[in-house]
């Protein structure tokens, strides 16, 4: 039984597949990758499943990868810390790879590893109060294997904004960056989605499959060499020194040594 993560499907096959660690802002744990994965395989094998809405419970749809999981693989072994990178890289490939559509519903801020899931997803809405940003490099990380799927979304000249300045932006400069596909008020945000979910179950289900994997083919280049890049990079830099300094700044609430005279 999921731990951090629960699947709601109603009668038309609409299944909401929800991000449950509210009280860590739905940070990505091992445990949540492993949970998504398997989920995203279950869903899609399920042919009563039509279409799949990427929600989360709380406040925040999610706060990026869970950085007592990230400090933990800086101590591990090469071995030990890519696996974990693979694990990451894995539940991204799977969510972007699922022949159903996949709709985000974000209902509060996305940072990291939540703005790559947004990216991953067919559909992306945002409330109007969310906030988002890639915020890797203030920890001294990068967006190592969210990275093929953010570009992709964005495009090179549009990530290029926002890909290695850590800054927030808001849900209006998320529509732009081509990241939401709309943003609406938050007492909006169930209607909105209700208002992607009813077109596709009008449509064939194997068609919108196919039609799905056409589209992933034409578009930017996200294969295997790909992905096995993005874990390198990943795991460069947690071999690094940036890293360990970054996260432990975070944990010991002080600033790292680079915004020391900021």
């Amino acid at each position: 039984m999921p731990e951090t993560i629960r699947i709601d499907t109603d009668a038309r096959g609409v299944a909401t597949l929800w991000l449950a660690r509210p009280d860590k802002h739905n940070a990505l744990s091992r445990q949540m990758m492993d949970e998504l994965t398997q989920a995203a395989a279950d869903l899609g094998a399920d042919p009563a499943v039509r279409v799949v809405v990427l929600a989360a419970q709380g406040s925040s749809f999610c706060a990026g990868g869970d950085l007592g999981w990230m400090r933990q693989q800086m101590a591990a072994d090469d071995a030990t810390r890519r696996e974990g990178a693979r694990a990451l890289a894995g539940m991204l490939s799977a969510l972007n790879l699922l022949p159903k559509p996949l709709i985000a519903r974000v209902q509060g801020n996305a940072f990291g590893g939540g703005v790559g899931m947004m990216a991953v997803s067919d559909i992306a809405i945002a409330a109007s109060s969310a906030t988002f940003g890639l915020t890797e490099v203030r920890l001294g990380l990068i967006p190592a294997t969210i990275g093929p799927y953010v570009v992709a979304r964005m495009g090179e000249p549009a990530a290029r904004r926002v890909f290695f300045s850590a800054r927030l932006f808001d849900a209006s400069e998320a529509v732009a960056l081509n990241l939401a596909a709309a943003t609406v008020a938050p007492d909006a945000l169930d209607a909105a989605i209700e208002a992607q979910v009813a077109p596709f179950l009008q449509a064939a289900p194997g068609a919108v499959a196919a039609a799905k994997a056409q589209c992933r083919a034409l578009g930017p280049r996200i294969d295997q060499d790909v992905i096995e890049d993005s874990i390198d990079r990943l795991v460069a830099v947690w071999q690094g020194t940036e890293a360990p300094e970054g996260i432990a700044a975070f944990f010991d609430k002080r600033k790292p040594r680079w915004q020391s005279h900021a």
